[in-house]
């Protein structure tokens, strides 16, 4: 007898684990069990393929991260319960990948729908029509094009998809997506991603859910800076429009740690990653803080997470999140709390505190995002904190969400 599982097995078993942890819309897991993800993979063993994790198919020759990867599955099933695709559907997808997120866009929007995805890169481009090609979905349209352009020669589109990590909304998106439409992207600010999923509504696109993610970044938009105030071995990661000044950082690390606890825990399995959302909505100085190894080595404080903690920066003073683990609570062994560095870093220290303490409460809170375009006045956005991006305004409402 053969207990070798088969392709089949292999995929439903992905698709089994994925809707233990998150229900999914019948149609959407219906999909994920049609639609072939090893085909968009050749090469790749096909247990490897029917993982839950991400698989790079292009290295970027100037960095670390890569040029394209095929999402996490699970992350492409939240993303597309967030789009929720109908039939008949017209879906603009910007990031073609592996052609894999188009097939199960042209599954769900099936009979009548249209699909057209595009890529910046030409070999990824190929690498999508021709798993597009081998796998039954020839009717979808793959362009080789600038994905911060779009595809305006087709549109309206009533839903449109990013699966590549965006630090702002496109002015040139904005005509392309129908009044009504949804638009979901991996939106980034402050250091933070999420999958957020928009509605749009005349020239404002209104938030209706927000996700933890990560994705590759677009290429050719440059908004976000990287400051490192040790010598290469912690990097600060912050947005343009905040006034993060390396000189002033230089001898941050050389006064003495000020560490301050609160009575938040969390759990070996419990995200804390909403402290971070939660304050953007209130703070300016919120950024992602990165040590290295070698920093930790150091003698620098190990941040919660060593290579993306949420920080607040000003002047010449920092604080970050950390943790540590005690035994009083089985159920929540971890203690959250914040170190300082430099003259201010107690008073940021305090106020990291304060955000973690408020998001303690009411842990499943998010503030509401509305998105406006960048010439728009004060006097017609809504009330709540901005953040000003190259084409576009950030309002996040945070009402009943005190700090």
């Amino acid at each position: 007898m053969n207990d070798t599982p088969t392709l089949d097995d292999l995929r439903n078993q992905l698709v089994d684990e994925i809707i233990a942890k998150r229900p999914l819309p019948a149609p959407i897991e219906q999909a994920l069990r049609t639609v072939r993800r090893d085909l968009h993979l050749p090469g790749l063993d096909p247990a490897t393929a029917y993982t839950n994790r991400a698989v790079t198919i292009k290295d970027h020759p100037n960095g670390p991260l890569a040029l394209s990867c095929a999402s996490v599955p699970s992350t492409v099933a939240m993303m597309l319960a967030q789009l929720d695709p109908q039939p008949g559907d017209h879906i603009l997808e910007i990031g073609a990948g592996t052609g894999y997120n188009a097939a199960l866009l042209a599954e769900l929007v099936s009979p009548d729908g249209q699909i057209t995805t595009i890529d910046i890169d030409p070999g990824v481009a190929l690498h999508a029509r021709q798993a597009l090609n081998r796998t039954g979905y020839e009717h979808v349209r793959v362009m080789e094009r600038d994905g911060l352009k779009g595809a305006p020669e087709y549109a309206p589109y009533n839903r449109m998809i990013a699966t590549v990590g965006l630090w702002d909304v496109p002015a040139s998106w904005w005509q392309q997506l129908a009044d009504c439409g949804q638009l979901v992207l991996p939106l980034r600010w402050r250091g933070q991603t999420r999958s957020v999923a928009l509605t749009r509504h005349g020239d404002t696109l209104v938030s209706d859910d927000m996700e933890l993610c990560g994705f590759v970044p677009i290429i050719g938009q440059h908004g976000e800076r990287t400051t490192d105030p040790a010598h290469g071995t912690v990097r600060l990661h912050h947005d343009q429009d905040q006034p993060i000044d390396p000189d002033q950082l230089a001898e941050v690390y050389s006064t003495p740690p000020t560490e301050l606890w609160s009575q938040a825990r969390v759990g070996s399995e419990e995200t804390f990653d909403g402290i971070w959302l939660r304050a953007t909505a209130f703070d300016d100085t919120v950024c992602r803080i990165e040590a290295t190894k070698q920093a930790l080595e150091d003698g620098v404080r190990r941040p919660a997470i060593p290579s993306r903690s949420p920080g607040l920066v000003s002047g010449n003073s920092l604080a970050y999140l950390i943790a540590e683990r005690e035994n009083t609570d089985p159920q929540r062994p971890s203690r959250l709390g914040a170190v300082g560095y430099g003259p201010d870093g107690m008073t940021l220290a305090h106020s990291l505190i304060a955000h973690i303490t408020a998001w303690s409460t009411d842990r499943a809170a998010a503030p509401h995002m509305t998105i406006h375009p960048a010439d728009t006045p004060d006097s017609d956005l809504p009330e709540g904190h901005v953040i000003d991006k190259a084409d576009s305004r950030i309002v996040l409402s945070v009402t009943g969400m005190g700090v």
